[in-house]
């Protein structure tokens, strides 16, 4: 249906409803002039008398009558729909599908709850998930990465800050193994390996100290592709696991694990939201920006 079309029809029902061109012209906000000429054209169109008029009334002629019977229920479901969409628009609802690595729980975690609260109507969907989506082609919203990960044609907005590196293991494993003083170090050390799930190529730990940079490929007798994996097998004695700073912070202040090689762990940019550039944001995922900006977690 063509917007004129629509437009005649309202026409054409406001005036039977009314029973007058005079009120049903006040209803639509119209002269009663341009609402006789928009039935006429209707009927001309149509082929057909829809309404008979006397100077004193206006009713539905058989044809009208056939006609509006048909068009009341239609036309009222199509205006719940039109305002069911202007509910949405005005009132964020809906899913909100969002990919992210573990990492991003720690900062995302606790505030899941007053997002709900602030926005009942949205529903979350998360997929936790270390490997690189493309969020385009899986049907997310937006993703949570690592800023130097992220491709270049994505709005990215920065969440918290810097993330460092940091190498851990138990109290335990160190005093039957040794304190490593120097990276080269690990190579006498049991370490938990990271798999990258995007080529299945092993990490090679990175370090900073300075203008010195080095890369390390270390061994021991767990590979894993979950952050979770690697912190559980550190905290079980398996060996040294390096890890972002926020997922171990409370096991190093609870003694449960202790961190070596501090001056030489190196920063990372941070995670950052990031969603394609496109000119009509949902209503979910504007929610979601403005509630993070609330929290002050957009950097």
């Amino acid at each position: 249906m063509r917007g004129r079309e629509y437009a005649d029809l309202r026409a054409f029902m406001a005036i039977a409803t009314h029973g007058s061109f005079a009120r049903a012209a006040k209803h639509l906000r119209v002269s009663p002039s341009a609402l006789s000429q928009t039935l006429r054209g209707l009927e001309e169109r149509l082929g057909v008398r829809l309404l008979n008029r006397t100077t004193r009334s206006v009713a539905p002629s058989e044809a009208g009558a056939r006609l509006l019977a048909r068009l009341g229920p239609a036309m009222t479901e199509l205006e719940s729909a039109v305002a069911e969409v202007t509910h949405t628009r005005e009132r964020p609802a809906g899913t909100l599908r969002i990919t992210m690595p573990h990492q991003a729980m720690t900062l995302l975690g606790p505030l899941l709850g007053r997002f709900y609260t602030a926005y009942p109507e949205v529903v979350l969907d998360i997929m936790v998930d270390d490997k690189l989506a493309d969020i385009v082609k899986d049907g997310f919203d937006a993703g949570i990465r690592i800023g130097e990960r992220l491709e270049k044609d994505m709005i990215a907005l920065k969440l918290g800050g810097d993330f460092e590196m940091i190498a851990v293991g138990t109290p335990e494993y160190f005093a039957q193994h040794g304190i490593p003083k120097h990276p080269r170090d690990l190579h006498r050390h049991r370490c938990i390996n990271w798999r990258w799930p995007t080529d299945g190529s092993l990490y090679r730990w990175e370090f900073a100290r300075g203008k010195q940079t080095l890369e390390i490929a270390v061994e021991g007798p767990l590979v894993v592709t979950d952050v979770e994996l690697a912190l559980h097998g550190a905290l079980d004695g398996v060996g040294i696991a390096y890890l972002f700073h926020p997922s171990v912070l409370r096991y190093v202040e609870d003694g449960r694990l202790m961190r070596v090689l501090e001056p030489w762990s190196p920063g990372f940019p941070g995670l950052h939201l990031f969603y394609p550039s496109r000119r009509h944001i949902p209503r979910p995922l504007r929610a979601f920006v403005d509630f993070l900006r609330k929290e002050r977690v957009i950097r």
